[in-house]
């Protein structure tokens, strides 16, 4: 087990909770693709089909997984691509600020693009070796291991570069927008002026 410390209000559990909104989604290789749009470099979408995807070249990383609802899973092995592999191959116009990453059911999460490119940030296909379960995001996870889970978005589908901050799923529903766990940034009342842009 990590030597780590855990972030406060966190423990560990003896088992994963499968915690989502809405049903778990079908996997269909034959109808899955990934998509890369909005301010690109050139200003075009990018698309991998699901075997275009898995031949990208994969990366394995350790780490804490923490989850809002106060449970940390530690020294959690995720394998898959690398976010800045897919930003070499999709680049980003130099405005780029934030990413919105979309999921199955229009699902979505924000962060600014230094926490998407981060050294350990990668959309994981394997946990600890073995493809993802249904319920943990299978065929692909984002895995953000400096924020709390809601941003390590399941079944994602796209990831939209972005030239100013725009909230996601639950940083609409309340959640803090920049989620960092070492500060407890779980709810939106908790927020500074800056963190992120007006509730509507």
């Amino acid at each position: 087990m990590s030597e780590q410390p855990l972030p406060p209000g966190q423990y560990v559990p003896r088992d994963w909770p499968a915690l989502h909104y809405g049903p778990v989604p079908r996997f269909r290789p034959e109808r899955w693709d990934l998509r890369v749009y909005g301010f690109t470099e050139n200003l075009g979408e990018y698309r991998w089909t699901w075997p275009e995807f898995d031949a990208l070249p994969r990366v394995r990383t350790v780490s804490d997984f923490h989850c809002v609802t106060r449970f940390t899973m530690p020294e959690v092995a995720w394998s898959g691509v690398s976010t800045r592999t897919l930003v070499e191959l999709a680049p980003p116009a130099p405005s780029v600020t934030h990413v919105l990453v979309w999921a199955e059911y229009g699902y979505s999460a924000n962060m600014r693009i230094g926490d998407f490119l981060a050294d350990d940030v990668l959309l994981a296909t394997h946990r600890e070796g073995a493809p993802l379960a249904p319920e943990h995001g299978h065929p692909v996870r984002l895995v953000v291991p400096h924020l709390y889970g809601w941003k390590s978005v399941k079944w994602v589908r796209a990831v939209e570069y972005l030239t100013a901050d725009r909230r996601g799923f639950w940083e609409e529903r309340g959640y803090h927008n920049r989620a960092d766990p070492w500060k407890e940034q779980r709810y939106s009342y908790q927020e500074e002026p800056g963190d992120g842009p007006p509730l509507v």
